[in-house]
């Protein structure tokens, strides 16, 4: 049959082969009036789109990509921010994979949800398509796709590591692009092992490693599955200006103050361009958005005519993506005709850096800090530290003022600590994370010699065995080295081990419904506000919703109270008259929908006690199941507690809402400001830690000192040797009075057990 009289020769994807196709065939399908994937006409967004993707520098070196691509299992790619690699790259593998075709998915994993969540947004308006359905994300706790009809999934790194976890061979994808994988993630870098070793495997796999800086030749040696060749190198140059770089004489004592300052000064003084300021996280985000919006507006009230309107937007990984997206909105409009130019200022953490390319940034303001975590195993303490950058951060965050036109870089230290202080990449998260979760799901995916995976970089053996440790006493593994029955639940649970551990342990103690919303509650950021005019109010505020003696109880009743009013309809400003995030308190109850959607998977129980003073009590024994390697005991009467047996000297943090200072304490994070405190903390007594914890707190073993007095007192005093009325001697448990507490409202959700 000639073409002429075959129908579906007027199809965008006629002649497309799987795997041979040629960039001009794509470009022609992509010129065609009828959507491939959809087949309706093209929208009229569509093609305004597509011509600006045309000029995308990736765009232009489509057919080259596509010539390695067809003839290699494995590549790297090597494109500079800005590129378009992220956003056309899965496209072009989409054509030529054809994955809708065969019921097959093409996955690009982001080290950030932000950056998976915009992406995917970006990606199915460029390919004219529906969010979540052709094209979608799934990120922790949200899955915006749609099964049989997806076969473009943004996804963040820890989520294919956990499907991986329930197929090993990852049936469902045709392709998988590992993108950012320079900013080197600990779930990118299991992942890469894991890939490597399964492309050996399934030889129809195509895997793309996409980094934006030139560590790349380390990725093609790595992934040089025969001896005889690496795998081939694909280099995309990003869309730069010459950026001018200036740094300041003296470092600076505030860097935050410092920020402000330069943004003020470059509203004032330079040409019109919007800025990009990095800072390191939400709280000093917002702070500084509100500073730089004051002053902004009164140098456009005392001066109308020289200085134009400013907006500020804040960017960091909590915000609800319809506010993310305003970073793509265009600067404010002067406000009058022949006025000054408005600006926009984007204040963002290190996502900005390279996970998202907002245009029309002419000037960057970089203060050289990001927050990274560091992981201590002799004293298993991991932190979020505010840490200096890496020099290839530093020149990241330069390169985003010249995407449109020439920028000016203002980096916030001098020329001499960029030269000799900086290291020149950034350290590997492996290198610097507690592996607990890691190892639980290497051990589940039934890789047991973890000494031997093979890793990019190989964490040390210490931070190894010390989360092999931890799953030990959590009873998640056997001292064989086996994942016992409780650690295979565990691994079902996108939670850290601690607290998989204590909601599966729960209903021994009738409160898994208490110990499902506090789990959400820690899995969600902070829920109380405290801006910094209104600080009294909000304290005034959180001190209604405090229980004495266990913030984790207090968290439980701000939960309930918000769900009384969300279910009541009582005031929709309730949230912000009482000083709390309704953002997060609307993610905890998404959260906890869907770990109880686990739990009920496992036949782990509802279930609750009725009487509110045996519940709390229960709530925070069940609570040692979980922290009892998070155990702090007060010696002297300062105030001051050692944690167990690392020694650790620690306060209570200021935003602790004990009213005592209890002798034993577990708590929920270590955190190091300008001393080492400990947050989210309960009062327990130390006979459950006996009872609940026999292994860890194993007298015989314990290390000699004040904490190892304080547990043999309260064992003798609880096994100690009484005389019985026929005169044989025997031990008898001791018990305390339970401590006085207040009144709060306690509710129950709807489908839980009594």
């Amino acid at each position: 049959m000639s073409s002429k009289t075959d129908p579906a020769a007027t199809e965008p994807l006629y002649g497309f082969m799987p795997r041979h196709v040629k960039g001009k065939q794509v470009r022609k399908a992509l010129d065609h009036n009828l959507n491939p994937f959809t087949k309706k006409p093209h929208t009229t967004q569509y093609k305004t789109i597509l011509e600006t993707r045309k000029k995308l520098p990736v765009y232009g070196q489509m057919e080259e990509f596509l010539e390695i691509f067809n003839k290699n299992q494995i590549m790297v790619m090597v494109g500079e921010t800005g590129s378009g690699k992220t956003t056309q790259i899965p496209q072009f593998v989409a054509f030529s994979d054809l994955p809708h075709t065969r019921g097959k998915m093409v996955a690009c994993t982001q080290p950030r949800r932000v950056a998976a969540m915009s992406v995917a947004k970006r990606v199915a308006d460029e390919m004219d398509v529906e969010l979540g359905r052709q094209v979608g994300y799934s990120i922790r706790f949200e899955d915006m796709t749609e099964p049989g009809t997806t076969f473009l999934k943004y996804m963040t790194d820890g989520m294919l590591l956990r499907e991986a976890m329930n197929d090993n061979t990852l049936a469902r994808y045709s392709t998988i692009i590992l993108d950012e994988a320079h900013e080197r993630t600990l779930a990118t870098d299991i992942l890469m092992g894991l890939l490597k070793d399964l492309a050996k495997r399934r030889t129809d796999l195509k895997i793309i490693v996409m980094s934006a800086t030139l560590d790349a030749v380390k990725f093609q040696k790595y992934f040089s599955i025969r001896s005889d060749s690496e795998a081939p190198l694909f280099k995309v140059p990003g869309r730069t200006h010459p950026v001018e770089v200036f740094y300041t004489q003296e470092p600076e004592k505030d860097y935050v103050e410092a920020a402000i300052r330069t943004v003020l000064m470059i509203h004032r003084a330079e040409e019109p361009g919007d800025i990009l300021l990095f800072l390191t996280g939400e709280e000093e985000i917002e702070d500084a958005c509100r500073k730089i919006k004051i002053e902004a507006d009164d140098l456009t009230n005392q001066d109308p005519d020289s200085v134009g309107p400013l907006v500020c937007i804040p960017l960091y990984s909590s915000l609800p993506p319809q506010q993310q997206q305003r970073i793509f909105d265009p600067a404010p409009r002067p406000s009058k005709a022949d006025g000054p130019a408005g600006r926009k200022v984007v204040v963002s953490t290190n996502i900005a850096e390279t996970s998202l390319t907002i245009d029309g940034i002419v000037y960057v303001v970089d203060p050289g800090f990001s927050k990274q975590k560091v992981y201590n195993p002799r004293i298993r303490v991991e932190s979020l530290l505010v840490s200096p950058i890496s020099k290839a951060s530093a020149q990241q965050r330069a390169g985003r003022a010249g995407r449109t036109r020439p920028g000016k870089c203002f980096r916030l230290y001098t020329e001499n600590d960029f030269i000799k202080e900086l290291e020149e990449q950034t350290y590997p998260e492996i290198l610097r994370s507690n592996l607990a979760n890691t190892v639980l799901e290497l051990v589940n995916l039934g890789i047991k010699d973890l000494v031997h995976f093979d890793y990019v970089d190989a964490p040390a053996p210490e931070t190894l065995m010390r989360a092999l440790e931890l799953l030990n006493f959590l009873a998640a593994m056997d001292d064989e080295g086996n994942l016992t029955a409780l650690g295979k639940l565990m691994a079902d649970f996108p939670l850290d081990p601690q607290l998989s551990k204590l909601l599966i342990a729960s209903p021994d103690f009738n409160c898994s419904n208490e110990i499902l919303t506090i789990t959400a509650m820690l899995s969600v950021p902070n829920v109380w506000l405290r801006p910094n005019n209104q600080r009294r109010e909000a304290d005034a505020a959180k001190e209604t919703f405090t229980v004495p003696e266990s913030d984790h109880l207090t968290l439980l009743n701000v939960f309930n109270q918000y769900m009384l009013s969300e279910y009541y309809k009582q005031d929709r400003n309730w949230a912000w008259s009482n000083y709390v995030s309704a953002r997060a308190l609307a993610q905890a109850e998404n959260v906890r929908q869907q770990l109880q959607r686990i739990m009920e998977r496992l036949d782990i129980d509802l279930v609750t006690t009725n009487d509110e003073v045996k519940l709390f009590t229960n709530v925070r024994k069940a609570l040692v199941c979980g922290f009892f390697m998070q155990v702090a005991h007060k010696e002297g009467e300062k105030g001051s507690y050692f944690t167990v047996k690392d020694n650790q000297l620690v306060g209570l943090h200021p935003s602790c809402g004990l009213k005592t200072q209890p002798e034993w304490v577990i708590f929920n994070e270590f955190v190091l400001t300008t001393r080492p405190y400990i947050r989210t903390v309960t009062e327990v007594r130390p006979e459950w830690l006996l009872e609940n914890a026999r292994l860890y707190f194993d007298l015989e073993s314990f290390p000699d000192g004040e904490t190892k007095r304080a547990l043999k007192r309260v064992h003798a005093k609880k096994y100690g040797l009484v005389e019985s009325r026929n005169g044989s001697r025997k031990g008898t448990p001791v018990d305390e009075p339970a401590p006085k507490r207040r009144k709060t409202q306690a509710i129950t959700q709807p489908n839980s057990k009594k």
